[in-house]
């Protein structure tokens, strides 16, 4: 379980984005932000739940919003966390791979993401959160948007040199969910 509770701080941490000190970031409990939403689908797996996630921002007023789904580990390594898409600045959508290992803050690791349906896709992305979270490329919130919403699940795999990170999420329920977080990302 140490893995699940520093994706949810790393979850956090993200909001603020890297150029921010993660101090001033605090997370907003349910019970604290009432509005809030945790978008589920009628499965009761743990793996259907796309959790919604507002985190207070640097500046006064200023919150950030995102939908995280941990990683299946029956067919991940250890040192993957799982799948993050936020709101970001000037009403783009980032989506991120959560790692527990992080990369050294400066990589650009190559990300093959292969969709259950078919397709894959390779590109090469940034890192954030002092390299525990892998930022894809604008490119790829256009498949969170689309594609992805009616596809099972992807395999990702990252790497770094000679490290690889792989891993597989679940998509069920993004549908509801990312229409959830661009409800909340002006907000």
């Amino acid at each position: 379980m140490p893995g699940l509770l520093l994706f949810t701080f790393l979850v956090g941490s993200l909001f603020v984005g890297a150029e921010r000190p993660l101090d001033r970031a605090t997370s907003c409990a349910r019970s604290t932000c009432p509005g809030a939403p945790i978008v589920k689908v009628a499965a009761s797996a743990p793996s259907s739940v796309w959790k919604f996630s507002r985190t207070q921002g640097a500046k006064d007023g200023e919150s950030f919003a995102a939908i995280t789904k941990t990683a299946d580990t029956t067919q991940s390594d250890p040192d993957f966390a799982g799948l993050i898409v936020r709101c970001a600045p000037k009403g783009k959508i980032d989506v991120l791979v959560a790692l527990i290992r992080p990369f050294p803050p400066r990589s650009h690791p190559k990300v093959t993401i292969a969709a259950s349906g078919g397709g894959t896709l390779t590109v090469d992305a940034s890192m954030a959160a002092a390299g525990a979270a892998v930022l894809l490329p604008d490119e790829v919130s256009a498949f969170a948007a689309g594609k992805w919403q009616t596809t099972p699940s992807l395999s990702v795999v990252v790497r770094e040199s000679d490290s690889e990170i792989k891993g597989v999420v679940a998509l069920n329920g993004l549908r509801e969910a990312y229409h959830s977080l661009l409800a909340n990302c002006g907000l």
